[in-house]
């Protein structure tokens, strides 16, 4: 797929959605000895997110484990809607789609390994960092540069942004902010 597909699929979209572990982290899991697990976020990646919401994209989080950091980020950066537990991350999309009427072709989706790839398959832009499973990156259109939790949702937010042609406008909101 050229360059030019991929900005023009990134253009038709409405919803940005993320898996958690290994997209919007690392994949590290950290637990201390009472197993309460700790979790690592990127700011870059955060910032991105951020400006997606600012200029009216729908976003969510669909992850099969239930994590009270994960729900703390989510209110941190305005996410739109956060599905916990998923077992079944299709029927979570579906609902998604449901409630802001939305078509798979209006959907962006970054995962990272193999319960991702159900819903890869089914979005207009299917998306994973470049340290995403073997797999994975092979139902994956747009592969980032960088790792997960290490600035890849960054890079697809700024992607879509500027294939959308709201990036100069949020960027300059941000920067010429008094």
């Amino acid at each position: 797929m050229t360059n030019l597909d991929l900005k023009y699929k990134a253009s038709k979209i409405k919803a940005v959605v993320f898996d958690v572990d290994g997209v919007l982290t690392d994949g590290s899991l950290v637990f201390d000895e009472n197993g309460v697990e700790y979790k690592t976020f990127n700011a870059k990646d955060g910032q991105g997110i951020v400006m997606l919401n600012k200029t009216g994209f729908v976003t969510a989080i669909i992850t099969a484990r239930e994590n009270g950091t994960v729900r703390h980020r989510a209110k941190n950066l305005g996410i739109t809607k956060l599905f916990e537990g998923c077992k079944n991350k299709i029927a979570a999309l579906k609902e998604l789609m449901q409630e802001y009427n939305l078509k798979y072709e209006e959907i962006a989706y970054m995962g990272d390994d193999l319960p991702d790839i159900c819903v890869l398959k089914q979005v207009g832009l299917p998306c994973s960092p470049a340290d995403a499973v073997e797999e994975t990156m092979k139902h994956a259109e747009f592969v980032t540069t960088k790792n997960g939790g290490r600035g890849a949702v960054r890079e697809m937010c700024d992607f879509i942004l500027k294939s959308t042609g709201k990036y100069e406008e949020i960027v300059s909101s941000i920067v010429n902010k008094e």
